[in-house]
């Protein structure tokens, strides 16, 4: 009897552990910071989601005669422009808003790989420990030793849509170039990201390894997979949460200004940083169009910062 009330002790139950977590989520809104946060992560998000349902234009039409709009004018057809036209006669706002769900979607999508690849590369390298710990170790250092903008550019720019191999995938296998630009960014990214992820993930499974419950675990004969995915990464879930939503904020940068130096995915997609490029050839007749999507990546990223920074407020007194 002593003996299984000790194992039921030692051993975290992951329903309880998941419970825990919700409560959790419900005490951000005794954080101002969070509660701001997810303010901004949440318009966002909502935008991406029922943009197709807003009286907005055709993000993509192009309009003569109204280039380069200024804000709250009206054209010859009697149509307002609330944020005013690009170079092209588009509807900034149409662009805007249309262009967060190309955003968060890739944004998200990279993370989530990114994130599955460190996680996995972490908590086999700090719970198996000897030879497994070198070799991941090594390949992290390895690509962690590149900077991040040179490995993106020459990954980009080695397999993009207009390299070889990128005119290969559109013409053979009949993959459109915003797909060929969306996979090598989310590829780019995971080099660039799975080995900072490793690295957080190493660290916390080399503590939690030696809890009580582990041993018991082992014990009982679960295989190393288990213990891996069941034991130790739920338990690591707290700090992994704060740094995913700070990770996201990165990615969501790091597209934009793949967009900026023109090597994100393809036009006319409405991409942010694309935009702000697009304005900036036009200096300060462009600048409509340079401020508003500045405004959109600074506002979503300041929204997952706040909510992280509310996350680790709930996780302390957790």
């Amino acid at each position: 009897m002593t003996d299984t009330t000790a194992e039921q002790t030692d051993t975290p139950d992951t329903a309880t552990g998941f419970a825990r977590f919700l409560a959790a989520l419900g005490l951000l809104r005794e954080s101002w910071v969070g509660m701001i946060g997810l303010f901004l992560v949440s318009f966002w998000v909502l935008i991406a989601i029922f943009v197709d349902l807003l009286p907005l234009q055709d993000p993509l039409a192009q309009t003569r005669g109204v280039i380069n709009f200024p804000m709250l004018t009206e054209d010859k057809n009697g149509v307002m422009h609330w944020m005013g036209t690009d170079d092209r006669g588009r509807d900034l706002l149409a662009r805007l808003l249309h262009g967060s769900r190309v955003v968060l979607f890739w944004s998200t999508l990279a993370t989530i790989v990114a994130y599955s690849v460190g996680m996995i590369m972490g908590v086999t390298a700090g719970y198996r420990g000897g030879w497994w710990d070198e070799i991941i170790s090594f390949i992290g250092n390895v690509l962690l030793s590149v900077p991040q903008i040179v490995l993106l550019l020459v990954i980009l720019t080695a397999f993009g849509p207009n390299s070889n191999i990128g005119v290969w995938m559109n013409t053979a296998l009949g993959m459109d170039k915003s797909i060929v630009s969306g996979a090598l960014i989310i590829v780019a990214i995971t080099f660039s990201t799975a080995p900072q992820v490793a690295r957080i993930v190493r660290g916390i499974v080399l503590d939690l390894k030696t809890r009580d419950y582990i041993a018991a675990a082992e014990v009982r004969g679960e295989g190393p997979l288990w213990i891996m995915l069941v034991e130790l990464l739920p338990n690591a879930r707290g700090p992994l949460i704060v740094d995913a939503c700070l990770r996201l904020g990165y990615v969501i940068i790091t597209i934009a200004l793949l967009g900026f130096l023109s090597l994100g995915l393809p036009p006319p997609d409405p991409d942010w940083g694309k935009m702000i490029s697009d304005g900036r050839q036009w200096g300060y007749n462009g600048l409509n169009m340079m401020l508003w999507p500045a405004i959109a990546i600074s506002s979503l990223v300041l929204g997952l910062n706040l909510l992280a920074d509310g996350l680790r407020e709930i996780s302390l007194r957790d």
